[in-house]
């Protein structure tokens, strides 16, 4: 059978309709476990689920999934055997022939759900899961659940906040989203304690930059904002915060960096005579062509001389970082002040 979408897995689920395998893999890791949790309750059934529902995680060898793949349901039409995290990039050749053997042979009276909620699998490169998907996909069916786009997490989560008795409106789900990023399970717990201050009523701007932990894309965002707009003080508190924080200089650098090149794509893009988002054609944007109309915004009063100054501070502060020369936190510092400067003398020029 080939790859189903997620609204059919739902139709699946709402009718008993199963297949023999279901194979859950992709990058949102909270609707994979959402769904792998929601099959198995539904296949394992409500009669005996001690012995009609089996679950092993990535320490299981394929014998045992083998053992209860084959065992009949106990007074039940069928069973379900559900396995997380099966990394197939890691089978020995004997274990993947083992693993071949069972796809190909799971009897009617058993639902096999292969699920993923922490193993990422590059789909272009990685030939062992390419293969085994073709398999899944002719023993039973496959689901990728991709990322979410923003709009659809601003959605998500005005509608999980009226369950809960609040209001959120989705200009504020978009704030949330901004300072968590897109990883449904981090919105979610975000939402959670939000919901738990606020009790019933509106979720409101202040509440939200009150109480939310921004992740690292949002604090370094907030960093190069500051440097750009010359405000030295506020630049300075967000470096600090990320080291109290224990960030990683690298990691922080890496944001950083992407930040100003963001701007310089966008700015070459314009000069050449083309939208904002042009550059999404050529480089890795998908889902993210927000940070291309952010960039355009915050790089309207930088010139373009400016931003390549900027890029070579730092490429040397990614450079003495990476080579160890001197301590961390002072590279940083030196940079801040670099940029800020850099950004001053255009300003005054």
């Amino acid at each position: 059978m080939p790859e189903i979408t997620e609204a059919e897995l739902k139709k699946q689920i709402e009718k008993s309709s199963f297949s023999r395998l279901y194979l859950l893999h992709g990058e949102e890791k909270y609707l994979i476990d959402f769904y792998a949790k929601k099959l198995t309750a539904k296949a394992g059934g409500k009669v005996f689920p001690d012995f009609n529902l089996q679950q092993f995680d990535d320490t299981a060898s394929i014998d045992e999934i083998a053992s209860a793949v084959e065992a009949l349901p106990f007074m039940a039409e069928c069973k379900c055997v559900a396995v997380s995290d099966l990394n197939v990039e890691s089978l020995r050749a004997q274990e993947a022939a083992k693993l071949e053997e069972l796809v190909k042979n799971i009897p009617d009276s058993t639902v096999l759900v292969i699920y993923l909620p922490s193993i990422e699998i590059d789909y272009k490169v990685n030939k062992k899961w390419k293969k085994f998907i073709g398999l899944a996909n002719e023993a039973g069916v496959t689901v990728q659940i991709k990322k979410r786009s923003n709009p659809d997490l601003e959605k998500a989560l005005c509608s999980a906040a009226g369950k809960r008795g609040c209001e959120l409106s989705r200009q504020n789900a978009g704030r949330i989203v901004r300072y968590c990023g897109n990883s449904m399970q981090t919105l979610f717990n975000e939402l959670e304690k939000l919901c738990a201050y606020v009790k019933e009523g509106e979720i409101t701007a202040q509440t939200i930059d009150q109480l939310v932990v921004k992740n690292l894309e949002a604090r370094v965002y907030d960093l190069s904002k500051a440097i750009v707009s010359g405000d030295y003080d506020r630049a300075y508190r967000v470096l600090d915060l990320l080291f109290q924080q224990n960030e990683e200089p690298v990691s922080v650098l890496a944001v950083l960096s992407s930040a100003y090149i963001d701007m310089y794509r966008v700015r070459m893009s314009v000069q050449g005579g083309f939208g904002a988002t042009e550059p999404a054609k050529y480089f890795d944007y998908a889902r993210k062509e927000f940070r291309l109309t952010n960039a355009e915004r915050d790089g309207a009063r930088l010139t373009t001389y400016m931003l390549r100054q900027s890029l070579r501070a730092l490429l040397q502060a990614d450079t003495a970082l990476k080579g160890a020369r001197g301590d961390r936190r002072i590279v940083m510092e030196k940079l801040i002040a670099e940029l800020l400067l850099i950004a001053e003398k255009e300003r005054t020029a």
